[in-house]
């Protein structure tokens, strides 16, 4: 998993819209790169609100948020849509993003093991190096955790 000082690995990846997004897109900001399991659950939704209500205090501080999760296109758009989101969410069904940033893991829930996306949010700075990551992310409050980081810097 890329660590703290590390490059962020490039991306290039067809967004809710159907524009290809990439980490060139963002030189000189901050991004809030976040990755979700899957659009419209109840934690991801609650997590997307949050970071949605937030976005103008982090645009204040020259910040984008991202989201990334497997799902298609098509899901992300109704997912954008339902929760009248505004910021792009990637729609990486290779996950390549996914893989590239070492969130595709083995997850176990209700006696089950299986791989999918560990909710996990990089910060990436102007620089394009990882300035901090979160792990194992519990999504009620978290964007506010993400926020209190960045005004810190």
């Amino acid at each position: 998993m890329p660590k703290v000082g590390d490059k962020a690995p490039p991306f290039r990846v067809t967004a809710d819209d159907g524009q290809t997004v990439s980490l060139a897109d963002y030189a000189g900001r901050n991004l809030i790169l976040y990755f979700y399991p899957r659009a419209s659950t109840p934690g991801c939704t609650h997590e997307a609100i949050e970071f949605r209500d937030l976005l103008k205090k982090f645009e204040a501080l020259k910040t984008s948020i991202v989201g990334c999760s497997g799902d298609s296109v098509a899901a992300q758009a109704k997912f954008k849509a339902k929760y009248k989101l505004n910021f792009p969410l990637l729609a990486d069904t290779e996950k390549e993003v996914i893989k590239g940033y070492e969130t595709w893991r083995l997850k176990a829930f209700m006696g089950k093991k299986f791989l999918g996306v560990a909710r996990t949010t990089f910060w990436i700075g102007p620089d394009g190096k990882i300035r901090k990551v979160w792990e194992k992310v519990t999504a009620k409050g978290h964007a506010a955790d993400v926020l209190a980081a960045i005004q810190k810097g």
